[in-house]
């Protein structure tokens, strides 16, 4: 699954396609991914204009201005791809099937950008104006956020009995974080992933 970095490369090469456009057409080509689509995703997307891109966790959310937020998160194979520019990092291959093309939104600059996932693992959400979804609402900080300090993981890790691997990867101690990632900053930092979270130093 995609963590943190991947994700956010993911937003990087959306990004100089995406944000500033609007959206002039969108279609859903299936009622579900791993949960339900909104019934609405396809009247809220059509007209809006993207006016930020941004990552939270492990999840990309499209801000819409008075129409919320587009929420995506890429699941075990959800794949961003771009049609109809000359540059980009993600662009479609042609092997790829168009029945894994769960969700599609055409730019007014004419770009096509589809949400494939063969899994169906991934998911698309709306995020109403001014509400938190309730997948990022107990999310701890970004550890490479200003907030994500040593004093602050200590605290969170205090008193804790289960291992420190486990405790990492608890999306509401540090946002982002799995598998790949907390191994190699256990193997860097020289402690062993079975030591008691709060007995880490």
């Amino acid at each position: 699954m995609p963590e943190l970095p991947e994700v956010e490369t993911v937003r990087r090469g959306l990004e100089p396609h995406l944000e500033g456009r609007v959206i002039a057409r969108a279609e859903a080509r299936r009622p579900d991914l791993r949960w339900p689509l909104p019934p609405d995703l396809v009247q809220v997307l059509t007209g809006a204009r993207v006016t930020r891109l941004r990552r939270r966790s492990k999840y990309i959310l499209a801000e819409l201005g008075d129409r919320g937020s587009l929420l995506l998160h890429l699941g075990m194979s959800g794949r961003m791809l771009i049609e109809g520019e000359s540059q980009g990092e993600f662009h479609r291959d042609p092997a790829i099937l168009p029945r894994h093309d769960h969700v599609v939104i055409w730019t007014d600059q004419g770009t096509r950008i589809t949400f494939n996932d063969a899994r169906r693992f991934g998911m698309v959400d709306l995020v109403p104006p001014g509400a938190d979804h309730p997948l990022l609402a107990h999310l701890g900080p970004e550890p490479l956020s200003d907030g994500f300090t040593p004093q602050g993981l200590a605290g969170a890790l205090a008193g804790r009995r289960m291992p420190i691997k486990a405790a990492l990867l608890d999306q509401r101690i540090v946002a982002g974080l799995g598998n790949i990632y907390v191994s190699e900053a256990l193997h860097r930092a020289g402690i062993d992933p079975r030591r008691l979270a709060g007995q880490a130093r």
